[in-house]
């Protein structure tokens, strides 16, 4: 049985972080085990308000994870997915876990959702955290998920056509699946394969929950595990995310409906793949 490693936010009564990564996994039809390392404890996301908890204290993060290393799992890992960080230390620290991982096991997938902001309240971590960030854990990403924002951001450019967003993709030097790219035909993923980039679209909807960039990232991850090329997998990874979307517009749901709708989310049809460069 695959196992994934999720270094990320718990937020308890909001879908969104490494809570929806948990469950997106858990309830896959690829029988993969997520082990979820929180860096957070929130009662919500704060996009609703006060979100409740705190961060989860440096010390306590290592702790578990050397707790997990101490039973030989680390070893086993497939798969390794990062979202949000609440500090430098923590990055630091999920940054020797890698390490660790990547000795025990080369060939497992490191998968780092670089959260640092969005459009348009922009960088919403604290600036030696997204420092950390970059200088620690991009390196040693296989893939990236950047949002458009955080593209910028990372690569100084400001590109809104598809292949000069592909090209700024390109940039990065490692795979790169870029979310919230739209165009008139509707919004999804640019993905950036070496010299090489794929773009697939859904239908937009107004107002979606918060939570789709972590929900692509985490069912992206499952199906390459599963053995999908990079580009299948962002096409099946955003037909789900579409359908949960659907969903939660059918149903007028505050948060993402992903457990109502994770069976048919899994196995719906991939998104046709329009090949960019």
């Amino acid at each position: 049985m695959p196992l994934v490693l999720i270094l990320g936010s718990h937020v308890a009564g909001s879908r969104v972080g490494g809570t929806i990564a948990n469950l997106a996994i858990g309830l896959s039809p690829m029988k993969i085990d997520p082990v979820h390392v929180p860096t957070t404890l929130f009662g919500r996301h704060p996009g609703w308000g006060p979100p409740g908890g705190g961060p989860v204290d440096p010390a306590l993060f290592e702790g578990m994870l050397e707790g997990i290393k101490a039973n030989g799992l680390f070893g086993l890992v497939d798969g390794v997915l990062t979202n949000y960080f609440a500090s430098a230390d923590q990055v630091q620290i999920a940054a020797r876990a890698i390490d660790a991982i990547k000795a025990a096991n080369p060939k497992a997938i490191v998968f780092v959702d670089p959260v640092l902001g969005d459009a348009p309240a922009g960088l919403y971590v604290r600036q030696e955290t997204a420092d950390a960030l970059i200088g620690e854990l991009i390196p040693r990403a296989d893939l990236l998920s950047p949002n458009l924002w955080e593209l910028s951001y990372l690569t100084n450019q400001q590109a809104s056509d598809p292949i000069e967003i592909a090209k700024a993709g390109m940039g990065m030097g490692r795979s790169c699946l870029i979310s919230s790219v739209e165009t008139q035909a509707g919004i999804g993923g640019l993905l950036v394969e070496g010299d090489k980039a794929w773009l697939a679209l859904h239908g937009k909807i107004t107002h979606p929950p918060k939570g789709t960039g972590d929900l692509l990232a985490s069912m992206m991850l499952a199906h390459r595990i599963d053995g999908k090329t990079a580009p299948q997998a962002m096409a099946y990874a955003l037909a789900g995310v579409a359908y949960v979307l659907g969903r939660a517009q059918e149903w007028q749901a505050p948060e993402l409906p992903l457990v109502a709708s994770a069976y048919e989310a899994w196995r719906v049809p991939p998104l046709a793949l329009t090949k960019l460069l």
